[in-house]
């Protein structure tokens, strides 16, 4: 028999294959988002093993404002507390804020932009209350809620996610438009289905793709927010972060005297939003089956 598979670049292509799997293997062979991908996981297996990586970060020390060094890899603060210790602890509540918010925040956008594209009669009020939400200066509200409701890492968490799902239901609701007027939608209208079960088992799984790429941006969106306003004094006192970790060195004056208090928290801060974006465009590139 005569091998009828098509062969591109001298590779055999595989037609079988089905859209998620295609999606993967062009994934796997970019090395910015596998990259990436090993990036955002190291920071969350620090985030889960903080108690066996670092102890917690707290009392006095005598070593203070010390600089880098073989005994501490990240310095000392004025307190004597060891810098590496509060980055290590400060991934955990970073990563917690930003995960948690981002969940909260898809929640909302993908039943809002579901909801306007499938119900056309709520697709014009809910549309305004979108652009009104992402037309208001974000940042000073997020800071008058956050102050009037008192610092935490629960409420920064419900602040950031309520200032992030506008931008979510924006994307959610352009790519569920495009499967509304599909035929399968039009068929399951035809053969009686309801449209809690039309919303469930057809449009959902077709957002779901555009969903993955908003829980990356949305997740680093909000631990940028996070240590923003961490870095006010409205995070959570008791608690370390990657903002509380500038915010109080801050306050003891060692923005200017121990540069390295400041930097290990930033450059974790960088890395998570880089590794973010780079994974979100490498993923994006992976979709577009076309250039495969």
């Amino acid at each position: 028999m005569t091998d009828t598979t098509p062969v591109v670049g001298g590779l055999s292509a595989a037609p079988d294959l089905t859209p998620a799997q295609r999606t993967w293997r062009a994934f796997r062979r970019n090395p910015l988002g596998t990259g990436s991908a090993a990036v955002l996981l190291a920071l969350i297996l620090v985030a889960l093993c903080a108690p066996l990586i670092a102890p917690f970060p707290e009392g006095y020390g005598t070593d203070t404002s010390l600089p880098p060094s073989s005994a501490h890899w990240f310095g000392t603060d004025d307190l004597g507390q060891d810098v590496f210790a509060q980055v290590v602890w400060g991934t955990r509540v970073s990563v917690l804020v930003g995960v948690s918010a981002s969940a909260l925040a898809i929640v909302i956008g993908l039943l809002v932009g579901v909801a306007a594209a499938y119900f056309r009669r709520i697709d014009g009020p809910l549309g305004v209350l979108v652009d009104l939400s992402l037309s208001l200066p974000v940042l000073p509200l997020m800071i008058l809620v956050a102050a009037l409701a008192g610092p935490s890492v629960q409420t920064l968490v419900v602040v950031i996610a309520l200032f992030s799902w506008p931008e979510v239901a924006r994307v959610v609701r352009a790519q569920a438009l495009s499967i509304v007027p599909l035929p399968y939608i039009s068929a399951a209208k035809v053969v009686g289905g309801s449209a809690l079960w039309i919303i469930r088992k057809h449009m959902l799984p077709g957002v779901m793709p555009i969903v993955a790429v908003s829980v990356v941006m949305t997740t680093s969106r909000a631990v940028l927010s996070e240590a923003g306003l961490s870095f006010l004094g409205l995070g959570d006192p008791n608690s370390w972060s990657w903002g509380a970790i500038m915010h109080k060195a801050q306050l003891s004056g060692s923005l200017a005297t121990a540069w390295w208090t400041t930097l290990f928290p930033s450059l974790a801060i960088l890395l998570l939003v880089v590794a973010a974006t780079l994974l979100s465009v490498a993923y994006n590139d992976a979709r577009n089956h076309r250039a495969h």
